[in-house]
């Protein structure tokens, strides 16, 4: 997956946001792994995957986001947040275990 910037962590927050909650963790896995995947296929192939865009998390979650971003001082969005965050370490974690960085 390709370096993770802010709007990337908007994205993926947002298109959680779409979702009922007990969903969420494993959609954002799911959005990882893509995102993981494409940036492979990008980098063998010079061209963005044709599903889940250029290996970027928001290109894999942009697509699911229906609207405008929510404030900060919804609850709901900032669990969402919360939880991209918080995966966001266990999958760099999980990584260096696996590659030894």
């Amino acid at each position: 997956m390709r370096p993770v910037l802010h709007s990337d962590v908007v994205a993926a927050a947002m298109a959680l946001l779409e979702l009922p909650e007990t969903r969420r963790e494993r959609a954002l896995t799911t959005m990882l792994e893509r995102a993981g995947a494409a940036d492979a296929y990008r980098k063998r192939t010079g061209k963005a995957h044709p599903h889940w865009g250029n290996g970027s998390l928001m290109g894999v979650a942009l697509p699911r986001v229906a609207g405008p971003e929510p404030y900060l001082d919804s609850p709901d969005y900032c669990r969402c947040m919360a939880l991209v965050f918080d995966g966001l370490v266990r999958w760099r974690s999980r990584k260096a275990a696996w590659t030894g960085v």
